[in-house]
C-alpha cells in the first residue's frame, strides 16, 4: 500500500489535520491510523476539555480564537444537528502577590490579541463571585466571553463522522516502525504486519509523540505526564461558576449537577508516566485538592467524591508548547505534538495551518512559525507561562 500522507494517531489532532487536508483541496491519499479505535485512553477523551484564551503567548491566543470561532459556527461547519455541549462559563485564574507580575503580563498579551479577559482585585472579585474566598489572592483574571468547556467525545465524533465522506482510510493499528532514507522517510510499519510506502508522514501520536519521532531518529521532548480528574458532588450549585484556577495550580469547573477537579500533582518528581498506568492516585484528592477547595471556596468543605479517572497528555519537556510543522532536514515529517494540555483546544487550528502548509505551501490563516522544530533542535525554549 501507498500514501501520499500517513497521520500517525486518529484522535483529535490527527482527524482535524485530514479534514481540513480535504477543506484546502488536498486531492491525494490519505491513511489515518489509530491504535485504540474507542479512544479509551486517548488524551482527547480522557481531557477536561476546555477551551481559554488565557495564555502568555500571543501565538497560543491566536490557535484558540480560532477554534472558538469554529465553534460559534459549527452548525454551518458540520450539519445542524452538530452539539457540543459547549458552555461559556469563562476561565478565572487567580494569583498571589508574587503571582501579580505574570498575571499582568499575560493579560496584557490577552487584551492585545482582542481576547475579552478583564483583571480584577480582590475585592471587585468577591463583589463578582460572592460564595468565593480571596484569602491569600491579589487579583484574577476572568474570561468574560470566549472561554469554557464542551464535551470532547462530541467534538472528536463530529471530525470523525466528516471524515467519512471525504475518501480518508482509517486504519486500526498501532505503528512499529518508521523506515528512513537518508533525510525523507519512506514507510510505515504496522503492528499487523503490513508496511505502508508514505509520500509525508504527520505525527499526532499525542502523549507517545515521543516513541513515534524516535522511530524515525528524530528528537522529540513529548512524554506522556499522567493527570487525575475528581468528580464531586456539592450542594451548593452555582450558577455563575467559571473553570477556576487557584494559584496552587489546582483547577475546579461545575458540570451539570456535579463538579469535576484536579490540577494536584506536585512538579517535583513528576516523570513520564507509565503507558499502561490509568489508576487514579485517589490520595491528591482527600490530602491536597479538598483543602484547597475548602480554602478557596468555603461551602466545599462539605462535598462528597463520587468518581475519577486518569489520563495522560503530550508533555513537552522543552517548554510545555506544541511543536508544529515539518523536521528541518527530514522534511517530510511533520510535528503536530506537545500541546501539554491545551491540544483538545487548538487541534482545529492546528490542522488548518498545516493543511495550508501541505496544500499552499506556507501557513496563511495561523502563523506556526513559531512553534518549528528548529528551537527543538537549538534547545531554546519558547515557553507558554499559563500551563494548567
Amino acid at each position: 500500500m501507498r500514501y501520499d500522507i500517513v497521520i500517525i494517531g486518529g484522535a483529535i489532532v490527527g482527524s482535524s489535520i485530514a479534514y481540513y487536508l480535504r477543506e484546502e483541496g488536498f486531492s491525494g491519499s490519505i491513511a489515518l491510523i489509530e491504535r485504540d479505535p474507542q479512544f479509551a485512553h486517548a488524551a482527547t477523551t480522557l481531557s477536561c476539555a476546555s477551551i481559554r484564551q488565557q495564555f502568555s503567548i500571543p501565538q497560543n491566543i491566536r490557535l484558540s480564537q480560532f477554534t472558538m470561532k469554529l465553534f460559534r459556527r459549527l452548525k454551518e461547519e458540520f450539519g445542524a444537528d452538530a452539539d457540543i455541549g459547549f458552555r461559556e462559563g469563562g476561565f478565572l485564574i487567580l494569583a498571589s502577590e508574587n503571582g501579580l507580575p505574570i498575571l499582568n503580563a499575560n493579560h496584557e498579551a490577552q487584551v492585545a490579541e482582542g481576547a475579552d479577559i478583564v483583571l480584577e482585585d480582590a475585592d471587585q472579585l468577591t463583589r463578582r463571585f460572592p460564595w468565593l474566598s480571596t484569602e491569600g489572592i491579589s487579583a484574577g483574571s476572568y474570561g468574560r466571553s470566549g472561554e469554557g468547556w464542551f464535551d470532547a467525545h462530541a467534538m472528536l465524533t463530529l471530525f470523525r463522522k466528516a471524515l467519512r465522506g471525504k475518501n480518508v482510510d482509517f486504519m486500526t493499528a498501532s505503528v512499529i516502525g518508521i523506515e528512513r532514507q537518508g533525510h525523507r522517510v519512506t514507510s510505515v510499519r504496522l503492528d499487523n504486519g503490513e508496511t505502508i510506502e508514505a509520500g509525508t508522514v504527520l505525527n499526532a501520536a499525542g502523549p507517545n509523540a515521543g516513541t513515534v519521532a524516535a522511530m524515525a531518529g528524530l528528537v522529540l521532548p513529548v512524554e506522556p505526564r499522567k493527570r487525575n480528574v475528581f468528580v464531586f458532588e456539592a450542594r451548593e450549585k452555582y450558577a455563575d461558576m467559571p473553570l477556576l484556577v487557584d494559584p496552587s495550580g489546582i483547577y475546579v469547573r461545575p458540570e451539570g449537577s456535579v463538579y469535576l477537579t484536579g490540577g494536584a500533582e506536585p512538579e517535583e518528581g513528576d516523570g513520564p508516566a507509565d503507558p499502561q498506568d490509568f489508576e487514579v492516585d485517589w490520595p491528591l484528592f482527600e490530602e491536597v485538592i479538598w483543602p484547597v477547595l475548602a480554602t478557596r471556596i468555603p461551602a466545599f468543605e462539605a462535598i462528597k467524591p463520587t468518581r475519577a479517572w486518569a489520563g495522560h497528555y503530550d508533555y513537552n519537556t522543552l517548554d510545555q508548547n506544541a511543536v508544529i510543522g515539518p523536521h528541518p532536514k527530514v522534511k517530510n515529517f511533520l510535528f503536530a505534538n506537545g500541546f501539554s494540555g491545551h491540544g483538545l483546544q487548538q487541534a482545529p487550528a492546528v490542522g488548518k495551518a498545516l493543511a495550508e502548509l501541505l496544500v499552499h505551501g506556507g501557513y496563511r490563516t495561523v502563523d506556526c512559525s513559531a512553534f518549528g522544530y528548529i528551537r527543538v533542535a537549538e534547545g531554546r525554549a519558547f515557553r507558554e507561562l499559563n500551563v494548567i
